[in-house]
């Protein structure tokens, strides 16, 4: 069963970022929120984490979080969502964790 993993907590505050990675698998997605979209700063160790993940894993920004936060570059494969995205992936993976 595919699980959407939602994170919106700062990946440098603690070791729920790298936690949540290491159960990521096949079909899975990953979804940035609030703080947790700084992960998707360029140089950053969270960022080249993430761009070490398998294709087979979906990432996601918040839109509102990811501009909020002035990121206008950040790795192709992360795609950005709105809050009817954000919906639309609660439907289309079998189950959610939110990491709080």
């Amino acid at each position: 069963m595919a699980t959407l993993h939602i994170l919106s907590h700062s990946p440098f505050g603690d070791d729920r970022f790298a936690s949540c990675l290491r159960l990521l698998k096949a079909g899975d997605g990953l979804l940035l929120t609030g703080d947790a979209c700084n992960a998707l700063r360029g140089g950053s160790s969270a960022c080249e984490a993430l761009e070490r993940l398998g294709s087979e894993i979906g990432v996601f920004g918040l839109q509102e979080d990811v501009q909020a936060r002035a990121l206008n570059a950040f790795p192709a494969r992360v795609e950005s969502v709105d809050y009817a995205g954000f919906v639309e992936l609660c439907c289309r993976y079998d189950r959610t964790n939110s990491w709080l």
